[in-house]
């Protein structure tokens, strides 16, 4: 459920968003008294009172910084936005933009192996998902993602395989600590608005740049799946793209329920909404298990500079 991704020059301008975001730290005026009003007396003259050190202020980050250390238990990941538990199947129904801007129907499903997959020297949880347009296969995509000691989920890669007319056309994978790829934050054990930006992934190869910010708490919304409170929203957004946002709405308990879109650019506009969630049998699972090795069979044959240098997955426990 990502958009993509800009290109390289969405570096250039990142940068340059990051910088203009930074709050400048005001100094306190002096407190010297002025020349005239110092009285004439064989007394010393005061002196200016030291300027005050100003407070650090906090500046986005281009990526975040990642400790492999601190992922005692990276595969069980229960953050109350984003859990993540083997043999759950999310299916979403919704709309996208066509070529001539006519809307056409497009799902999404997503399902939880029990698969895993040492990335960065920290084991992730795989997540399989694929989605449909108009009927049609257009991408089938592994993702990774582990859960620090704190609960907040990192995202630390995909390898997704793009299609037309049933024939892969793309592989652009970026796995962190491969080239210059770097992991980012998904979801904080904690969100809270008022918190600056984050990313959610570096890869520049490929144009990787997502960063999301909490847009807002405590809302509710209603699905074919069910109502939820206390929901959350996040806006993702292209750096290379300021006007257009992806808003995916998580309720606690199941994770992802809603994808909507602001902003003047007119850009894929992707709707979906959560219309069942199913837990797959043991039989299911050990096909989706083999989905996913038939999968990186082909990763490690496609994609040799970046998923090729990675370690196998592998089953759960």
């Amino acid at each position: 459920m990502h958009r993509p991704s800009p290109g390289p020059a969405a570096l250039v301008s990142l940068l340059i968003a990051i910088a203009g975001c930074a709050p400048t730290a005001q100094l306190s005026p002096s407190a010297a008294p002025s020349a005239a009003a110092t009285p004439a007396t064989s007394s010393p003259a005061p002196t200016a009172s030291p300027e005050p050190t100003p407070t650090p202020v906090p500046t986005e980050t281009l990526t975040e910084t990642f400790d492999p250390s601190v992922f005692g238990d990276p595969t069980t990941v229960d953050n109350a936005y984003y859990p993540l538990t083997a043999g759950t199947r999310l299916t979403f129904e919704g709309q996208v933009n066509g070529d001539e801007g006519e809307r056409i129907a497009h799902s999404v499903v997503m399902t939880v192996t029990d698969m895993t997959k040492v990335i960065d020297g920290v084991e992730n949880r795989i997540v399989y998902e694929f989605d449909l347009t108009d009927g049609e296969l257009v991408e089938a995509e592994l993702a990774f993602w582990a859960q620090d000691d704190e609960g907040t989920v990192w995202h630390m890669g995909e390898y997704p395989e793009e299609y037309e007319e049933g024939e892969i056309v793309g592989t652009p994978a970026w796995i962190a600590g491969v080239k210059e790829d770097k992991a980012g934050i998904y979801m904080y054990a904690k969100p809270r608005l008022g918190t600056l930006s984050y990313s959610q992934g570096w890869g520049p190869d490929v144009g990787w740049a997502d960063r999301a910010r909490i847009f807002e708490t405590g809302s509710a919304t209603c699905v074919p799946a069910g109502c939820y409170d206390d929901v959350l929203i996040t806006a993702e957004y292209n750096p290379d793209e300021p006007d257009a946002y992806q808003l995916k709405y998580y309720a606690p308990g199941i994770g992802p329920v809603r994808v909507g879109w602001a902003g003047a650019l007119e850009k894929d506009q992707e709707v979906l909404e959560l219309v069942t969630i199913t837990t797959l049998t043991e039989e299911e699972l050990t096909k989706l298990r083999q989905t996913v090795l038939d999968m990186e069979k082909r990763a490690y044959e496609l994609n040799k500079d970046v998923y090729g240098t990675t370690e196998p997955a592998k089953p759960a426990g």
